[in-house]
C-alpha cells in the first residue's frame, strides 16, 4: 500500500504507523490528519475508496464516521450555551414541554450531554424508515420512561443521544436542525469536508466510499485478547441495557444507502474526511485560518469530567465531559486533558488543548471495537512519539 499525502518534519512516525495499519491491522482504505496549533502537520490517505472495491482512495474521500458524529454534534449545544441561548442547567422540558412525560421533569440539558439522562433505550425500537424521519426519534424519546433516576448514574446513549440533542437544538433555534446548524455555523466558515446529512450534490459526485465490516487480523504469537466476560455477556443478552441501547433502531439501516447518508442522525451518521474531523477539533481549541469556535471556558466545559466509572451500557469504565468522551482506559486519547469521540469500529476525532494537537482518522473498514480501535490507537501512539 502506498501512503499518499504529506507529513511535517518530526511527524514521520505517523506515516510509518499508517502504513503498518494496512500491513498488520487490516486497513483497506483510510486517512489520517493531524493539526498542531491550527496548522496541518499530517495529511495521509491510502488504500481503496470502497471496502469491496478497487478505486483508489483520493484526497477528499469521505466516509460515515458513526459515533464520531457525536463529538461534532455536541459542539452545537455548547456553542448555543456560549452564545447565551441555552442553559445547561435548565430542565430539558423547559425547552421541549412534551419531554416531561413519564418522570423526566428533572432531566437537565447537561444530563443529555454527559449521558446521565437515563434514556439509552427505547421500549419500542424504531424501524429504519422511522429512524430517518426527523420527527419519530424525538417523539419516541419523549414517550420513554427513564431506566434509572436521571442524574444519578451514567450509561452511553448510543442512538438516543442524537434525537435528544437534535430536538433540543430545534427547540432553541426555532426549528433549525443540528445538521443545518453545523453546515452554516461550523462547516462553512471553516471550509470543512464534513456533513450531517450529505447534500445531493456531494452524493452525486461520489464523495463517499462504501463501508463494511472487516475481520480482526490474526494476532502474532497465537495470542488473542478477549473482551471481559461481563462485556461479552452484556452484548449477548437481548434484555441487557447494552443490547437494547444499540438496538434502538432495529434492524439498523444500510449505511451505504444514499437515503441514510442524506438523513441527519446526530449520534451515528456524520460523514467526514479525516481532515474535516481534525480541522473541526483544531478550531475548538484555537484559531484555524482566523476562525475559532470554542472560547476557553467552553473548552473547559467540554473536557471537565461529568461522568466516570462503570458505564451501565458499555459495562467498562468510561469518562464523559459535556458531549465528549474523555481520555481513559476505554478510549485513550493523547493525554489526560484530551476530549473527543470515537466511532464504533474505527473512526476517531479529538483535541488535546495541552499540546495544541487535533486528530482525525476515518476508515471504510469497521471492526468489532466500540471505543478503542487498534488502528486509531496505533496512530495516536505515533503522534505521541512524534511529540517526544
Amino acid at each position: 500500500m502506498d501512503a499518499h499525502g504529506t507529513v511535517a518534519e518530526g511527524f514521520e512516525p505517523v506515516r510509518d504507523a499508517f502504513v503498518r495499519n494496512f500491513a498488520t491491522l487490516g486497513d483497506r482504505g483510510a486517512a489520517v490528519a493531524v493539526y498542531r496549533d491550527g496548522n496541518k502537520v499530517v495529511d495521509l490517505w491510502g488504500g481503496t475508496k470502497d471496502i469491496d472495491g478497487t478505486e483508489p482512495w483520493a484526497r477528499g474521500t469521505a466516509q460515515v464516521v458513526r459515533s464520531a458524529t457525536k463529538g461534532v454534534a455536541a459542539a452545537v449545544p455548547l456553542l448555543l450555551h456560549q452564545r447565551g441561548e441555552l442553559d445547561l442547567d435548565a430542565p430539558v422540558g423547559e425547552y421541549w414541554p412534551e419531554f416531561k412525560a413519564r418522570g423526566k421533569e428533572r432531566v437537565l440539558v447537561r444530563h443529555v450531554l454527559n449521558h446521565r439522562a437515563g434514556l439509552p433505550v427505547l421500549d419500542r425500537p424504531l424501524t429504519p424508515e422511522d429512524a430517518l424521519d426527523p420527527l419519530r426519534g424525538p417523539e419516541a424519546v419523549a414517550a420513554q420512561a427513564p431506566v434509572w433516576e436521571p442524574g444519578t448514574d451514567h450509561g452511553y446513549h448510543a442512538l438516543t443521544y442524537g434525537w435528544l440533542v437534535d430536538e433540543l437544538v430545534r427547540r432553541v433555534t426555532g426549528g433549525r436542525s443540528t445538521g443545518e446548524w453545523i453546515a452554516s455555523e461550523i462547516a462553512r466558515p471553516l471550509g470543512l469536508e464534513l456533513w450531517l446529512g450529505l447534500p445531493p450534490a456531494e452524493e452525486a459526485a461520489g464523495r463517499t466510499g462504501r463501508v463494511g465490516r472487516v475481520d480482526d487480523p490474526e494476532p502474532s504469537g497465537g495470542l488473542r485478547l478477549r473482551p471481559k466476560r461481563s462485556v461479552t455477556e452484556a452484548y449477548e443478552d437481548a434484555d441487557s441495557l447494552t443490547r437494547r441501547a444499540f438496538a434502538a433502531i432495529t434492524p439498523f439501516p444500510d449505511q451505504n444507502d444514499p437515503a441514510y447518508r442524506a438523513a441527519a442522525l446526530p449520534a451515528t451518521n456524520g460523514i467526514a474526511t479525516a481532515d474535516g474531523l481534525a480541522r473541526f477539533y483544531a478550531s475548538l481549541i484555537g484559531e484555524v485560518d482566523g476562525v475559532r469556535l470554542f472560547d476557553p471556558a467552553t473548552v473547559e466545559r467540554a473536557r471537565t469530567e461529568e461522568s466516570a466509572g462503570p458505564d451501565r451500557v458499555l459495562v467498562v469504565n468510561t469518562r464523559f465531559g459535556l458531549g465528549y468522551m474523555l481520555h481513559g482506559s476505554a478510549s485513550p486519547f493523547l493525554s489526560a486533558g484530551s476530549f473527543g469521540h470515537p466511532g464504533r469500529g474505527g473512526a476517531l476525532g479529538f483535541a488535546d488543548p495541552d499540546t495544541g494537537i487535533a486528530f482525525g482518522y476515518v476508515t471504510n473498514g469497521f471492526r468489532k471495537t466500540v471505543t478503542a480501535d487498534p488502528r486509531a490507537q496505533a496512530l495516536v501512539r505515533a503522534v505521541r512519539a512524534a511529540l517526544g
